[in-house]
């Protein structure tokens, strides 16, 4: 009975969260005018928003697995001198506001900086420009992908990577026939994250790169200019769109 009870009143307390994230998003899904939302579907802004955000978290995110992934291995595997510094300087995006990682990211790659300079010697720009909108998700957006790497190579016992090695397995082939399939479903569930989250920034994204807009400046922008009438429908698409999204990866992620 006592276990019961407990079960019901963790219930409760659950039931109460769902319900709190739950509400808002309903309530503004059933209270945007037909036509409102019509109009922002044809909106050319809106689609074009949308379809930056959606593929600026896809870029972060490749950028994520090319060079979060082995930061994951080596922090799973390895002892150094640094490696708490090195953890909790993944981890520290999560806790700077990100308004202030978007001044940060534009001293380092604004004109005045040798890298940024070195970059737009080379054609490419950051400020107000597309690899902004990248370099903003992927600097808020990382440590998802980098802690679920960690755990999940964490998780594989080393002792069937030591097996592998001493029946004449080389390190690469060890490392993607032993360790990286083991830890698929966290890298896949980091990466799931890390789009969700570069898909959704704002702050850093609209110092480093206020045009073109994203999905989420668009929608401040809305706001500011025509209040919750202007700015309603377009959320509502941005949700439907990433709600949409999100779960057919979640779906897809559990059936692999």
């Amino acid at each position: 009975m006592r276990g019961e009870g407990l079960r019901l009143l963790f219930s409760v307390l659950g039931g109460l969260i769902l319900l709190f994230i739950a509400l808002p998003i309903l309530k503004l899904l059933l209270s945007s005018s037909p036509e409102g939302i019509r109009e922002a579907f044809w909106d050319p802004a809106v689609r074009e928003a949308i379809r930056l955000s959606i593929l600026g978290a896809l870029a972060a995110t490749g950028i994520g697995l090319l060079l979060g992934v082995p930061l994951g291995y080596v922090l799973a595997r390895s002892d150094f001198p640094g490696k708490r510094f090195a953890e909790g300087l993944v981890d520290l995006p999560m806790a700077i506001p990100h308004s202030a990682a978007g001044i940060a990211l534009l001293f380092v790659f604004g004109r005045k900086f040798f890298l940024g300079k070195a970059f737009h010697s080379a054609g490419i720009s950051f400020v107000g420009a597309f690899p902004g909108i990248v370099a903003a998700m992927l600097f808020v957006s990382i440590p998802f992908l980098v802690s679920a790497a960690r755990d999940g190579f964490g998780s594989v016992d080393p002792r069937l990577e030591k097996a592998a090695r001493t029946l004449g397995a080389s390190p690469w082939r060890t490392f993607f026939e032993i360790s990286l399939p083991l830890a698929r479903r966290h890298i896949l569930s980091g990466a799931i994250l890390m789009w969700a989250r570069g898909i959704s920034e704002f702050g850093a994204v609209v110092i480093l790169a206020y045009h073109p807009m994203t999905a989420p400046v668009l929608l401040w922008d809305r706001f500011a200019s025509g209040g919750l009438e202007a700015a309603g429908p377009v959320a509502f698409w941005i949700i439907i769109a990433c709600l949409g999204i999100f779960l057919a990866a979640r779906l897809w992620g559990g059936r692999r």
